[in-house]
């Protein structure tokens, strides 16, 4: 199915791309050091399996249309982008809530894995970078959807696994700083404002092409 040096090729490009600092880091840090690890992990979790829906539609070619008409990107956009802001308005405000590892582990945690989803599934972003990333390493000759699904099952995977090791570096401050309540809200409002900045960035991101 694969040229192994056309794979191997798309093994080193997808881990760099994993490894660079992007909006999926980010988010998952600001969810990490406002609600701790185990609500980082979840959203890592979260938006692995959101970003599986992009793989599946591009796959089948929904993604491709979908990002070929502007109305229907622009509606995903800024649904994601309202989605996003809403988030980091109700973390900013939330910042000077209780702490502890109930709330961080258990129903934060819980939160945290159905907004990554809802997060990674409105970003068309996602679904633009698999359709320009993916297909320069598919073999035309072989069976297509099937080569693409597997890359883009790798690269989430990958992407999944740096992600959790932020999650836990993100937590692990965290919770060094447990003691100092006011540490602790501060990093809260400034994962809300990452949060939003990552919103206003989707709102403003423009359609491949």
């Amino acid at each position: 199915m694969f040229d192994p040096l056309g794979f191997a090729l798309f093994l080193g490009a997808a881990l760099l791309v994993a490894l660079s600092p992007g909006p999926g880091i980010f988010y998952v840090a600001a969810r990490s050091l406002a609600g701790g690890r185990g609500e980082g992990i979840a959203s890592s979790l979260g938006t692995a399996l959101g970003g599986l829906v992009h793989v599946v539609a591009g796959a089948v070619g929904v993604s491709a249309l979908m990002l070929a008409s502007a109305e229907a990107f622009t509606a995903l956009k800024l649904a994601g982008a309202a989605y996003l802001l809403w988030l980091g308005i109700r973390t900013w405000r939330q910042a000077g809530g209780p702490i502890g590892p109930v709330i961080a582990a258990s129903t934060g945690a819980r939160r945290a894995f159905g907004e990554g989803i809802v997060v990674e599934a409105l970003n068309p972003k996602t679904a633009a970078f698999f359709l320009a990333f993916i297909p320069q390493f598919v073999d035309p000759a072989g069976p297509v959807a099937a080569q693409f699904v597997l890359m883009g099952l790798i690269s989430v995977a990958l992407n999944t696994a740096v992600d959790i090791l932020v999650a836990q570096a993100a937590g692990h401050l965290r919770r060094m700083l447990e003691m100092r309540p006011w540490i602790i809200a501060r990093l809260r409002r400034a994962s809300g404002a990452v949060l939003c900045g990552l919103g206003v960035s989707l709102a403003l991101a423009r359609r491949p092409g």
